[in-house]
């Protein structure tokens, strides 16, 4: 008899639980607890009539917990957060998710349907926080994501790649200064953390303003997919929600995982061309370099005159130009101020070693 009577008990603990926890209202629609729903957020309509909004996944548990937000695609060109978030979505280890996830794999709709970073009144999202619902396109898409989205959370995690023409190594940016913030980037474990001040008009400035931190994480390429990145991005992801207790510890670590501790930069610094031509690179994104090493050499077209890109400290190179024509003060290598001893556990080797023996990745589907 008791064992026919636990199923029956069982369910009754799961409506209770059910019971206890409220549901989830965005924008009119209610999610129950241990349900997800994608919402769409009215933002303007298009010149051809055709609507736009911003789309959120809302993943609501059943059990408490905090309640997360996940971007991407604040600039619109930079798609691998995207896939990040897809694959995120994705994960069997989000059906027993404590607390509440709100997944917006595309921010910037306008920027991204036209391989964009910007908008298409050429204003940066990024630096149009906290918005004006009367203001300009850009003014009011920030408004509504801060006001729809980014004020219901505890906590957030904006996802970047570098810009058209670089490639970033896969890095945590934070303030240091918060230490709420710092904590979310020291749990993603990402292969650097840098420091990176608020800037004006952004999302993590207006963001801070509210009490809310959030953590940006940078890798690969414009318009581009890298696939360690793509898995570093998950990863580290559920490595947040594993020490904001939202997921199982079992799901997010490998059992003969090395320890490993991520090297925080303080300080960095682009180098740039002293003169224009075109650039062959010698190292690329997680070489680590001293004061003095040629990173490249600049040539003009005839081979008459070649000059050497030097680097102008000992550190860990984490974005490159990806582009060999070059002008004079172009940023072409930009490092991060690290000991080598640091900079070790920075290395794409150790980074894929350890993500091919995640656990989280048994249930990925690409």
């Amino acid at each position: 008899m008791q064992k026919r009577a636990a199923p029956a008990q069982k369910a009754a603990k799961l409506e209770r639980v059910q019971r206890l926890r409220e549901p989830f209202v965005l924008e009119g629609q209610t999610i129950p607890a241990g349900q997800r729903r994608i919402v769409d957020i009215p933002l303007s309509m298009m010149s051809d009539h055709t609507p736009a909004t911003v789309s959120v996944q809302v993943i609501h548990g059943k059990r408490d917990g905090p309640t997360v937000f996940i971007s991407a695609a604040i600039h619109g060109d930079e798609v691998l957060g995207v896939e990040i978030i897809r694959r995120l979505g994705r994960l069997v280890a989000l059906r027993r998710l404590s607390g509440t996830l709100l997944l917006v794999p595309i921010v910037n709709s306008f920027g991204f349907i036209g391989q964009s970073r910007y908008l298409p009144d050429r204003r940066d999202l990024n630096r149009s926080f906290p918005g004006n619902i009367n203001g300009s396109l850009a003014s009011r898409l920030a408004h509504l994501f801060l006001n729809n989205v980014v004020r219901r959370c505890d906590y957030g995690i904006d996802l970047h790649t570098a810009a058209i023409h670089r490639n970033n190594l896969p890095q945590a940016r934070v303030d240091l200064k918060s230490k709420k913030a710092r904590i979310l980037a020291e749990a993603f474990e990402p292969p650097v953390i840098l420091n990176a001040s608020l800037r004006e008009g952004s999302l993590r400035a207006a963001a801070s303003e509210l009490g809310i931190p959030v953590m940006v994480f940078e890798a690969g390429e414009a318009l581009r997919f890298n696939e360690v990145a793509v898995r570093v991005g998950v990863a580290g992801i559920m490595k947040v929600l594993r020490h904001l207790k939202m997921v199982a510890k079992g799901t997010t670590r490998s059992a003969n995982k090395k320890i490993r501790k991520t090297p925080v930069a303080t300080k960095s610094s682009w180098i740039r061309a002293t003169e224009g031509g075109l650039l062959r690179t010698r190292h690329d994104i997680g070489d680590y370099v001293r004061e003095g090493d040629i990173l490249g050499l600049i040539s003009d077209p005839f081979g008459a005159r070649e000059t050497e890109v030097l680097a102008t400290k000992d550190g860990l190179i984490i974005s490159t130009s990806t582009i060999p024509l070059v002008n004079q003060g172009d940023a072409v290598f930009h490092i991060a101020f690290l000991s080598e001893a640091a900079a070790s556990d920075a290395s794409i080797e150790a980074i894929e070693d350890e993500i091919d023996s995640n656990p989280i990745f048994e249930y990925d589907e690409l």
